[in-house]
Order: C-alpha cells, then sequence, then structure tokens
C-alpha cells in the first residue's frame, strides 16, 4: 500500500456563490501579500503551505480546475499529449497579452473570475507557429513564382539566402537578450528601447511601427489582388477595352476595394479583437494547407503532371483569355475556318483578310505548363531574365521567325512584363516574406518560460521557413515552364494562380488558403500596430504622440487605430503590391539592423548587467547581421534607405532636443562613458604639448544666504575669456561638516547648475564642504583639471 498521498481539491456548492467567491479572492490576496518572515524560506522564497502537488501562488487556483478527487498521487489521472495538444491548438491565439487582456477587461464577470492568472503558453504554441504564420504569407504565394522565373533558380537562392541569413543572425541577437534577463510583456519595442536608449528607441519604435502598418497595406493589397484576379474577376468597378489602359484601371479598382476591406477591417478591430482571435487557427490552418498542397503537387508531378496547357505564337506566351483552341484554323465538316486566335491578329475571321506580320511567320504551339519534375526544365530555369517593363515574355527552346514591324504588339495578347525587373528590385519585393521573426518575443508575457522559448522558438521556425522558401525555389523551377513562372498574374494559364497550378489536389486550395492567410494577417497588423504606438506614447519619449496613448476605457487604443488606419490608406493608395514591399523592407531592416547593434554595443562595452546566456552567441554574429542589415537596405533601394535613415535621424534629433528624460542605463551612454575614460588615461600618459593648450579656469564663486550666486555675471566673463573652448570648473566652499551640510551642499550644486546654463557657460560644478574656508579652496585648487 502506497504511503504518499495527496488531497486534491475539488468542486463544490460554495463555489457557485458570488459572496464565496469574493471572499476566497479576497483571501487569495492577502497571502500573495504576505512577506513576513514565517513565510519566507532561508533563501527568501515562500514556503510551501499546501497539500497540493507543484503549488505555486500565482496558478493554484488555475491548475487543479477540472481535476477529480483522487486520495492517491499515483490515482491521478493525466491527459494524453495528443488531447493536450488539440486543447491548446483550439485555445491557439496570434494575438499580444495585451490584447487579450483589454477584451477581458470588457468582460466584467471574466474580470472577476480571474485575479492572478500565470502564463502557460509553450514553445510550440507560443512562438513557433505565431512566427511560423507572421513568416509565410503573401510574397510566398503570388510573387516568389515570378522571383525564381525573373531571377533564374541560382539568384533567386542567392536572394532568399541573403534575408533569411539576416533574420537567423538577428534571432541569434534577439535570443541573446531574451536570455539577459527578464523579458516583460514589452516585446520587441521594450529590447530595443532598453538597450539603445531612449533616443535610438523612439526611433526605431516608430520605425518598427511604420514598417508594421505598411504591412498591413501590403496584406490588404495581396487580399484585393487574390480576389479580383483569381475569385471574382468579374467584380471590377473599373473596366475597359484598351490593353495598354488595364494595369491603370487595375491600380483603380486595387484603391476602391483596398479601402473598402481597410474600412471592415478597423472595424472589426474597433469593435473587438476577439473575433480575430477566434478565427486565428482558421489562418493558421490555411497557412499549413496551402504549403503540404504545394509539396503534395510537386510529388504528384512525378507521377501524372497536371494539365494546364499553353499557348505559344513562335516563342511568346500568349494570354488565354479569349480563345479556348491553340490553332490558327480549324477543319469543320471538311471546311476549313478561322479560329478566336485568328481573329485576335487579324481584320477578320476570313482566311484572306489582312494579319499580323509576326502572326503570319511563325507556328502556334501548346506545351504542358506543368511538365514534371523530371523533366528537364530545371535547366532552362537556372538563369535570370531580367527586362525592361514591356518586355514580352518569350520561351527558350520554341523557334522564332522575327518581324519588322513590332510597334502593334502592346495591344495584342502577348504576355508581358508589367515593371521593369532587375536584381535589386527583387530583393526589396522579396524581403517582407522573411519578416515576422518578433511575432514571439512580442507576446513574451504569454510564454511561461520566455528566456527558453523565445530562442528556440524563433530559431526553429527561422529554420523551418528557410527550408520551406530555398526548396520552393527549386521546385518551382524544376517543375514549372519558365514563360508560366514569369507570368505574374497566371495569364497564360487561363488566369490561374501559378502556385495554384503546381498544388494538389486543387488550384483553389492555394487561392482560398492564401486569400484567408492574407486577411488574417491584414488584421493582425491593424491589431499589432496601434498597440506598439501606444505604448510609444506612453513611455513618454516623443511628446507629440502623447495622445495616442489614450483610448476607450479598457486600454484599447481607439486614436492609435484610427492613424494607423490613415498611413495604411497611404499603402493602399500607392495600390502596387510590388511598390509597397521595398517601403516596408526598410522600416524592418532598420529594425532588425538595431537590435544587431544593441547586442554588438553592449557585449564590446562591457556593460556589466549585459550578461546573456545564449550559449550560440557572439558579438561577431550580430556585427555580421547588422553589415548584412545595412547592405541589404542599400541593396533593395539606396532612396528608399536613405529616406527611413533620414526618418529615424530626424527623430532621434527631436526626442534629444525635448530632453528625453528617461534612463533606462542603455548602451549609447555606455559607449560615451568608456570614450570619455580612454581619453582621460590618455592625456595623463604626457603632458600637453604647446599646440594643444587650452585654458582651464577655475572659477570661484562666492554665495548668498539663500544658497544663489551673487555675481552670476563672472560665468559670462569666464565664457568670454576661453572663446568657448577649453575647460571651465566653477566651485564654492559651505562651511561646516559633510554630515550637516549634505543637503544644502547638493541644493548649491543645482543653483550653480542653473546660473550657468542661464549664462551659457559649459563646464562643471562641483561644491565643497569643509571647516573653514581656506581649507576648502585649497582642496578645490589641488582637485581641479581634466582627470581629477
Amino acid at each position: 500500500m502506497p504511503t504518499n498521498f495527496t488531497v486534491v481539491p475539488v468542486e463544490d456548492g460554495r463555489k457557485a456563490s458570488p459572496d464565496y467567491e469574493q471572499d476566497t479572492l479576497r483571501e487569495e490576496d492577502e497571502e500573495e501579500l504576505d512577506l513576513s518572515p514565517s513565510r519566507l524560506s532561508g533563501d527568501g522564497n515562500p514556503k510551501e503551505n499546501s497539500p497540493f502537488i507543484n503549488n505555486t501562488y500565482s496558478d493554484k487556483g488555475s491548475l487543479y480546475d477540472g481535476k477529480n478527487m483522487a486520495l492517491f498521487e499515483e490515482e491521478m489521472e493525466s491527459n494524453p499529449m495528443v488531447s493536450s495538444l488539440l486543447n491548446k491548438l483550439a485555445n491557439y491565439t496570434n494575438l499580444t497579452q495585451g490584447v487579450i487582456e483589454h477584451e477581458e477587461a470588457e468582460n466584467e464577470e471574466g474580470a472577476k473570475k480571474k485575479a492572478v492568472k500565470s502564463p502557460q503558453m509553450g514553445t510550440f504554441i507560443g512562438v513557433y507557429l505565431p512566427c511560423m504564420q507572421n513568416i509565410l504569407g503573401v510574397i510566398l504565394f503570388l510573387r516568389l513564382p515570378w522571383i525564381v522565373g525573373t531571377a533564374g533558380i541560382l539568384e533567386s537562392f542567392a536572394i532568399v539566402f541573403m534575408c533569411c541569413a539576416c533574420t537567423m543572425l538577428t534571432a541569434i541577437s534577439m535570443s541573446a537578450i531574451a536570455t539577459n534577463g527578464v523579458v516583460p510583456a514589452g516585446g520587441s519595442y521594450y529590447m530595443i528601447s532598453r538597450s539603445l536608449g531612449p533616443e535610438f528607441g523612439g526611433a526605431v519604435g516608430l520605425c518598427f511601427y511604420l514598417g508594421t502598418t505598411f504591412a498591413g497595406s501590403m496584406y490588404i493589397l495581396g487580399t484585393i489582388e487574390i480576389l479580383l484576379t483569381y475569385i471574382v474577376p468579374n467584380g471590377a468597378i473599373f473596366t475597359t477595352d484598351k490593353k495598354e489602359e488595364e494595369a491603370e484601371v487595375l491600380l483603380n479598382n486595387m484603391r476602391v476595394y483596398g479601402t473598402c476591406c481597410l474600412a471592415l477591417m478597423a472595424l472589426v478591430v474597433f469593435v473587438g479583437v476577439k473575433y480575430v482571435n477566434k478565427l486565428a487557427l482558421v489562418f493558421l490552418a490555411c497557412v499549413v494547407l496551402s504549403i503540404l498542397a504545394i509539396y503534395a503537387g510537386v510529388v504528384k508531378t512525378i507521377i501524372e503532371p497536371p494539365s494546364f496547357p499553353i499557348c505559344l505564337l513562335g516563342n511568346r506566351s500568349l494570354q488565354n483569355h479569349d480563345f479556348d483552341k491553340c490553332q490558327k484554323t480549324d477543319v469543320i465538316g471538311n471546311v476549313t475556318v478561322a479560329t478566336k486566335l485568328w481573329t485576335l491578329f487579324c481584320d477578320g475571321p476570313l482566311l484572306n483578310a489582312s494579319c499580323n506580320e509576326y502572326f503570319q511567320k511563325n507556328n502556334v504551339t501548346e506545351i504542358e505548363g506543368i511538365p514534371g519534375l523530371f523533366s528537364g526544365v530545371i535547366s532552362d530555369n537556372l538563369w535570370a531574365n531580367y527586362g525592361p517593363s514591356g518586355m514580352l515574355v518569350e520561351g527558350k527552346r520554341q523557334p522564332s521567325v522575327p518581324a519588322k514591324n513590332m510597334s502593334q504588339d502592346i495591344y495584342l495578347p502577348y504576355v508581358f512584363n508589367d515593371i521593369t525587373t532587375f536584381f535589386t528590385l527583387l530583393v526589396g519585393i522579396y524581403f517582407p516574406s522573411v519578416t515576422g521573426i518578433m511575432a514571439g518575443s512580442n507576446r513574451s508575457g504569454d510564454l511561461r518560460d520566455a528566456q527558453r522559448s523565445i530562442p528556440t522558438g524563433t530559431i526553429l521556425a527561422i529554420a523551418t521557413t528557410s527550408f520551406i522558401y530555398i526548396s520552393c525555389v527549386v521546385l518551382f523551377g524544376a517543375c514549372i515552364e519558365g514563360v508560366v513562372l514569369r507570368d505574374k498574374f497566371g495569364d497564360s494559364v487561363k488566369r490561374n494562380l501559378v502556385i495554384g497550378t503546381l498544388a494538389w489536389p486543387s488550384p483553389w486550395v492555394i487561392v482560398i488558403g492564401s486569400f484567408f492567410s492574407c486577411c488574417g494577417a491584414g488584421l493582425q497588423s491593424l491589431t499589432g500596430a496601434p498597440r506598439l504606438l501606444q505604448a510609444i506614447a506612453r513611455d513618454g519619449i516623443v511628446p507629440f504622440l502623447q495622445v495616442f496613448g489614450h483610448g476607450k476605457a479598457n486600454g484599447e487604443p481607439t486614436w492609435a487605430l484610427l492613424l494607423t488606419a490613415g498611413i495604411c490608406e497611404i499603402g493602399i493608395l500607392i495600390a502596387s503590391l510590388d511598390a509597397v514591399a521595398p517601403i516596408l523592407s526598410m522600416f524592418f531592416l532598420m529594425c532588425y539592423l538595431f537590435v544587431n547593434l544593441a547586442c554588438a554595443v553592449q557585449t564590446l562595452l562591457r556593460t556589466p548587467n549585459w550578461r546573456p546566456r545564449f550559449k550560440f552567441y557572439h558579438w561577431t554574429l550580430s556585427f555580421l547581421g547588422m553589415s548584412l542589415c545595412l547592405s541589404l537596405m542599400f541593396i533593395s533601394s539606396w532612396y528608399y534607405a536613405l529616406v527611413a535613415m533620414m526618418i529615424a535621424g530626424c527623430i532621434y534629433k527631436y526626442i534629444e532636443y525635448r530632453g528625453a528624460e528617461k534612463e533606462w542605463g542603455d548602451g549609447i551612454r555606455g559607449l560615451s562613458l568608456n570614450a570619455a575614460r580612454y581619453a582621460l588615461i590618455k592625456l595623463e600618459e604626457a603632458p600637453p604639448h604647446t599646440k594643444n593648450w587650452r585654458p582651464q579656469l577655475l572659477v570661484l564663486l562666492n554665495l548668498d544666504t539663500d544658497l544663489g550666486v551673487k555675481h552670476p555675471r563672472l560665468l559670462s566673463f569666464t565664457t568670454q575669456l576661453k572663446a568657448g573652448k577649453g575647460l571651465t570648473i566653477v566651485g564654492s566652499v559651505l562651511e561646516g561638516t559633510y554630515m550637516t551640510k549634505e543637503s544644502e551642499a547638493k541644493q548649491a550644486e543645482q543653483n550653480v547648475k542653473s546660473a550657468m546654463s542661464a549664462e551659457k557657460t559649459k563646464g562643471f560644478c562641483h561644491v565643497v564642504v569643509s571647516s573653514n574656508l581656506r581649507d576648502g579652496f585649497s582642496h578645490l585648487i589641488q582637485s581641479a583639471g581634466l582627470g581629477a
């Protein structure tokens, strides 16, 4: 018979009583605040005074909810791992702790039920899945095949590798910060600002906010592009019959639909993010199922490639919208007749009609758009195919007879480049697909063990998504024809999503999955960005933003949400996903740059409180990450990089000018201290040369009975004597003992500093307490000077 037993609490009738519930909460609060010696052990930790196993004060009420009474510990039921995982997934949320608390505050009953709830999220649910969901998104579904077709497999691999290496190095720096001490619910902004100081913290925090806001614009534009191009192509408000006006008409439709979508999403966030929370698992499932559908489609191409024929005239790819047969003529009842394709290139349906020169000289061929993994098409997709806007998308294996007159090509149903393409542009467009690595650190307050979960979950998520991106680059190039890859909107495959043609069992899996994924990412951006701005405003480091720290009664940032929606509308008015992506790349890269800078500075300065326990961290990795971020900024767009740095610089100088009163023990002030110490030591090594002489003045002031400066103009005279150069030390003496005159000495020193500021005298001041004036002035004269 076992001798160890545990009594487990059970629910009883008293629990339903509101009076009993309030009394219980009051008793628990008093127990938590009781720190008397009888309740503390020798190491200062509270003793266990409960028979409940694994007892802690923070979660003793919630840990045993739903348990049946058991006399022996061996008889206690344990939840199976599978059911426990499913239960956590059912409660999965991609929202930060502050968002959930704001919603719970609205529910008065829920606020009464919970006294203190300890965070229970682990690495998988709390960090890994949110990072995966934020990293995989719109660029993967809408632009990665086009990037592979345009840049080629080799250069696409270089783009993906550089961007993934940048985020991996940044994640290592974040892991060092997370393991340096307790990471509270402030998340990424807290880590950056407390490490770099209020000036850099405010500048980088606002850059991070702008990046998150423009990310919302990008996701909304992606949502509308999927809707109007692949789901409801007939839903466009503006239409045109002229091919040269199609691009502008599409942009206008994106602006109108994007504005409506933004207003709807902002309304959902304003009404309550609990509705976003309920759909979090749906958005996550869409991302996972879409990725699995892609890999399943690749495997299927080995057995039976899908049938997506594309029509080529010579070596030029045709838009397969207005014709059903890839033939110039057709035989019906022993009569040769013209097809719809004929009427697109000729003046009429008659066989003797006047036709386009290139149409007459070249044959029409039909090839499979998805030849399969082992078809050998990978050799054609290895190299880049950059070109100007309006360049025709042409195949490499098909013969072509050139025509002399090409002026009418723009009006014919060819597939064109809609923008000028080059390597650096593709870097800027692709980089947003690897952002989202801070989703885990942003919800640090929800994690059971943030110091372990943030490094492990973030790095594993980046490794997983990097593998997905790199494998997709190779698989797209090996399975899909180059003319289809370079067809951004899928015109050659009857307006199917290019990545969807590869998916199994149907292209609609990717279309619907990417649509809901983009919707969810847009909602999360509109949820997270206002709270980030609210945190910056409540820090008080940027005075003109203080109004955005206010909100609804439960803390919801209403004013910040309005500003976020306004900035987001700017991105939607740009209306082009390819134009918005480089903008948010700049802001995220600047944020990552300063995360790496914070770690490198703290390590090189040997800051006493900088002791990261992450064993894979080294300052050279932070420096390499910082260099890579800076390089990617100028590679993507040098003018956007300069604008982003100018914005950060203006915010920095504004905070410095207004006088940031926060003192967070940051690395920048540590750098100044180290530089000053080094300079003083160098000055003491040898006497100064006559060429380097500067006046060093000691000003002895007399104080009145109120400890004020009697002759303040003496300070102005001193400034004129040294012409703004050299060193000024202002001193005074109080008679008495320091034990009795300490407060008066400090007050006198403050008065002298105020007088120096009024007279614009730059220097140092020191008030000495001595038994008599003679000894006091003797001490000042002997100790004054550099390094004294």
